[in-house]
């Protein structure tokens, strides 16, 4: 008897490092953004966005969020050159997606990731709904369309008979009905049965966020939050190694949300990430990025790391390895031919805080020169210049 419960616990103590999708009760979950190749768009270069299943056979991962779902009143959706093999649908706006359904499946039943369905996406325009009404009709049609198939049904179905494991909201600008919309998929996914589904979203960090705010009030039950600490002033590139208190960098802020403010006060918040110089502003690597996930893990909400996005992350050499070391998880034993690709971009390993004086000539290339909120130098090094790359953030590049 002691000989198996020895056994039993040295299972239970494995756990963590052999996760497959979203575990809820871990702090070492990774998420990767897929769909929108990133890397492959900005540069065009070769190392452009593989099929979906190549992301899923790497052990590190563990949620896939597919960006992105456009527009939801007609649904649309756009995953940039994974959309090549597909093909319209007759008498709607989507596209029948044959490669995508098979690597959904693949996903889920060979390799036990999460796939999530994000929607919204910067290029989303249509401002929610109209109605409470129509947001929770259009959340029906949404289900009807990615949730189980229906015999007989004659709903479009971009992804055929594969059924994805819930929703991630990214919404960059104001929406209005969106907690109808949210309620409407989250009642339908509870009922559904079968496996678990997951809703989750992906506010900017600056708290609260402008897009999401009447979502994370209070009124939806979220399972977790991927927060997009990168492109704003309260990005990880803020956090100050070693500070009695955090000025800028607010992962205390977010924690303090899900544990007073959040419907599930059990929700898991992420710390998200760029993987790339190209990926967000404000992307830092090594000893730095370790410390500021070590500070996060301090906190009981923590979840795991977001990550934008899977072109941009193989290319970066070493970048995931890097990042489940930092969680405490091993390394991928087998990465995948696109985590061992150099790049010649230079990348950052050192922060800089709103509180450090000016380096000498100005501040690095890279590193913050401005923003809403910000107080820090504003010259930059020779020779860049402080270009604005949203309302919260600039950087010398």
């Amino acid at each position: 008897m002691t000989h198996q419960i020895i056994i039993f616990a040295a299972f239970l103590l494995a756990l963590p490092f052999c996760q497959a999708g979203f575990n809820p009760h871990s702090s070492s979950n990774v998420a990767v953004y897929w769909g929108q190749n990133s890397y492959g768009q900005a540069t065009g270069s070769p190392l452009s966005q593989q099929r979906l299943s190549y992301y899923c056979a790497n052990s590190q991962i563990n949620i896939i969020p597919l960006a992105f779902l456009i527009t939801l009143r007609t649904p649309s959706a756009n995953f940039a050159n994974a959309g090549d093999l597909c093909t319209p649908i007759a008498g709607s706006s989507l596209f029948y997606c044959p490669q995508i359904e098979e690597d959904i499946k693949t996903c889920q039943q060979t390799y036990g990731k999460t796939i999530l369905l994000s929607v919204g996406g910067a290029t989303y325009t249509e401002g929610g709904f109209t109605s409470s009404t129509q947001a929770i009709n259009a959340a029906s049609n949404i289900w009807s369309i990615f949730g189980p198939a229906v015999s007989g049904s004659s709903v479009p179905r971009p992804f055929g008979s594969a059924v994805i494991d819930g929703f991630d909201f990214d919404f960059e600008a104001v929406a209005a009905n969106l907690v109808p919309f949210a309620n409407r998929l989250r009642s339908l996914m509870d009922a559904a049965g079968g496996k678990s589904y997951y809703l989750t979203a992906a506010p900017q960090c600056p708290y609260p966020d402008a897009a999401d705010g009447e979502l994370l009030a209070g009124a939806v039950y979220f399972d977790a939050i991927f927060v997009q600490f990168y492109n704003n002033y309260c990005g990880i590139s803020s956090y100050v190694p070693g500070a009695a208190s955090q000025f800028n960098f607010n992962f205390d802020t977010w924690d303090n949300w899900a544990k007073t403010v959040s419907l599930n006060r059990n929700v898991k918040v992420f710390l998200g990430i760029p993987a790339a110089v190209g990926a967000g502003a404000g992307y830092i690597s090594g000893s730095a990025l370790a410390s500021v996930i070590a500070y996060s893990k301090t906190f009981s909400s923590f979840g795991g790391v977001m990550i934008w996005d899977a072109s941009q992350a193989y290319s970066n050499a070493g970048f995931l390895n890097g990042v489940s070391g930092y969680l405490g998880l091993p390394a991928n034993p087998s990465p995948g031919p696109g985590t061992t690709l150099t790049t010649s971009t230079t990348r950052r390993t050192t922060t800089t805080t709103t509180s450090s004086p000016a380096p000498t000539g100005g501040v690095l290339q890279w590193g913050q020169c401005g923003g809403m909120g910000y107080t820090g130098p504003t010259v930059c090094q020779s020779p860049y210049t402080c270009v604005a790359n949203g309302v919260w953030w600039s950087q010398c590049e």
